[in-house]
């Protein structure tokens, strides 16, 4: 079993769960069931499926699920590309998060490399 919690990527993920909260703390209280819990579930989502990847014994399976992960930063990206342009939420937060995104997004695409040369 691989030690997800070394991984830069996991750790990465961490930070944009934890800030896409605090992000979405901002937003109207009329959003909480709406765009935020779907921006929740995707923030946590990206550094979820890398753990988990972690605990199977083939690397195709653990592939698999760094290759899923992408998936949800690009969901996550999407939505706040939609609160954006409704200007929903502390924008500073919201641009800030954006970027992380940006980078997570190398990141993860740089390790799928690695994992599949």
């Amino acid at each position: 079993m691989r030690n997800f919690k070394e991984l830069r990527i996991w750790q990465k993920g961490i930070d944009i769960a934890v800030k896409t909260f605090r992000l979405t703390d901002t937003f109207p209280k009329e959003d909480k069931y709406g765009i935020c819990q779907q921006m929740n579930k995707s923030g946590v989502s990206i550094p979820s499926n890398i753990a988990e990847g972690s605990s199977r014994k083939s690397e195709k399976d653990y592939a698999r699920f760094i290759e899923i992960s992408p998936g949800s930063s690009f969901e996550l990206e999407t939505q706040l590309i939609i609160s954006e342009k409704l200007s929903k939420g502390d924008q500073t937060l919201l641009q800030n998060l954006k970027a992380d995104i940006s980078d997570q997004q190398k990141m993860l695409t740089g390790f799928q490399q690695k994992l599949n040369p």
